[in-house]
């Protein structure tokens, strides 16, 4: 299991890159393997997503879902659409990088508060790190969206 937390400063870019790289083969072994789906479950009590690429590989990645007063919908769906430079249309043209959607306006996205994963913090979507929220949105181009599924749990 790789385990890939919040960006420290003084992480370089190349290391960001070399994660990616990582992921995008492991990614091509999943599909190589004739198991392209991409299995991202969300834990509203851990706080923390796992993705699962096909059967070979997990990573987990600390994410925000809602706050108090709001709520991230439970269940299963696959990926709808994708928007690499999104804007809420909800919040004040809040920037929601590499979003996939997943249930109406429900996404996973980045986020520039960075400093609240981990926590609930979002009005409803499930925020990552930018790097992780864009290694996410190339698996999903990657595989399609037919084969990402999006799992939100307690």
């Amino acid at each position: 299991m790789l385990r890939l937390g919040k960006r420290r400063s003084g992480v370089s870019a190349s290391l960001a890159h070399a994660l990616a790289f990582a992921l995008m083969v492991l990614c091509q072994q999943a599909l190589a393997d004739d198991l392209p789906e991409v299995m991202v479950s969300v834990s509203i009590s851990q706080q923390q997503m796992t993705v699962n690429l096909g059967r070979k590989q997990t990573i987990v990645w600390p994410v925000s879902t809602a706050r108090s007063g709001k709520i991230t919908p439970k269940g299963r769906w696959t990926a709808k659409w994708l928007s690499k430079n999104h804007k809420s249309s909800r919040y004040n043209n809040a920037p929601m990088p590499y979003s996939i959607f997943y249930d109406g306006n429900f996404a996973i996205h980045g986020t520039t508060q960075v400093d609240r994963i981990g926590t609930p913090a979002s009005a409803g979507c499930v925020r990552l790190h930018p790097e992780n929220a864009a290694i996410l949105f190339h698996l999903a181009e990657q595989v399609g969206l037919d084969n990402v599924i999006i799992e939100v749990v307690d």
